[in-house]
């Protein structure tokens, strides 16, 4: 059955590739997105079919759309992004999730929120699981992002709990392939594009911090598989590549794939950035069945063949 589904953020890295998805489908997708860290670049296949509309709208400002089902991706995900106005950072996480919220409530529709390995924030522990309550510093540069998406989190599970809204709550953890932007400041595009112009590639602290990427297939894989279980599966849970990798490392695969010129440059290390990153997909390989088929190597030869064609 065809469903009309609204993908806020939709011309991002993550809501493109779910736009994309949704409409293989032959589902009518509505792409909300005010392009403040997006491109409609992104999106300008999507523009000749049928069922795809476009809605330069900013998710602070309320909407209504007779809709079945909300994809919720609206909020800058990158360092760089969020850090650029973060009190407009924290208001897309909280009135922007409560205005998806009291949509979704108004028509009975089921709503998909893109929550965030950095709930966890610097982790005391490892692997993080979905129990792990998280070590966030609450009044820190990142705090606009980190404690705006846990805020979102509240938001949704109350709105669940009070108003039996279908909900389902995913921890993204780190993702990477084609579509991101150039120079959003994450790891892997940074490091991508820095290889391919030949140019220091920017390491900030000794390196030894770690990260587990996902590829973006496999990550929208476990969404819409997160989706079509049943209404008593709300999340929170886990959507991530469990293997883990040295920042520095992922440099020198990098400028091996690319045959590089660059050299490293070492950095000072940003304030709060997390040491350690890596998921427990217990749940999500129980009940999702989700389990990462992109192996670091594969996925890195199809980012920069992205990259290299820009």
């Amino acid at each position: 059955m065809k469903k009309k589904i609204l993908i806020t953020g939709g011309a991002g890295f993550i809501g493109k590739h779910i736009c994309e998805r949704l409409l293989n489908g032959k589902n009518y997708v509505y792409c909300l997105d005010n392009l403040y860290s997006s491109s409609l670049t992104n999106i300008s296949p999507l523009f000749s079919k049928k069922n795809f509309e476009f809605l330069n709208h900013d998710i602070e400002k309320k909407i209504d759309i007779n809709i079945d089902e909300i994809y919720h991706f609206a909020c800058p995900a990158s360092p760089v992004n969020y850090k650029l106005d973060p009190i407009k950072t924290i208001k897309t996480n909280v009135i922007g999730s409560l205005n998806i919220l009291e949509l979704a409530y108004k028509y009975n529709a089921k709503v998909f929120h893109s929550s965030t390995s950095e709930v966890y924030g610097d982790p005391a522990i490892s692997p993080q699981s979905e129990k792990y309550f998280g070590n966030v510093n609450i009044i820190g540069p990142r705090s606009c992002y980190d404690e705006g998406k846990r805020c979102a989190e509240t938001l949704f599970f109350d709105f669940h709990r009070s108003k039996k809204i279908q909900i389902k709550v995913a921890r993204i953890f780190n993702t990477y392939g084609p579509f991101m932007q150039k120079n959003d400041g994450r790891v892997i595009s940074n490091f991508v594009v820095q290889a391919l112009n030949n140019k220091n590639i920017t390491v900030y602290g000794n390196g030894k911090q770690t990260r587990s990427f996902c590829y973006i297939d496999d990550l929208i894989d476990g969404i819409l598989k997160f989706m079509n279980t049943s209404k008593k599966i709300t999340g929170p849970i886990n959507l991530g590549n469990p293997h883990e990798i040295k920042i520095i490392d992922v440099a020198k695969k990098i400028i091996k794939l690319t045959n590089s010129k660059s050299k490293i440059k070492y950095l000072p290390l940003t304030k709060d950035d997390p040491l350690q990153r890596k998921p427990d997909i217990a749940k999500a390989k129980k009940i999702l069945k989700f389990k990462p088929n992109i192996n670091i190597n594969d996925g890195l030869i199809k980012t920069i063949n992205y990259f290299k064609n820009e």
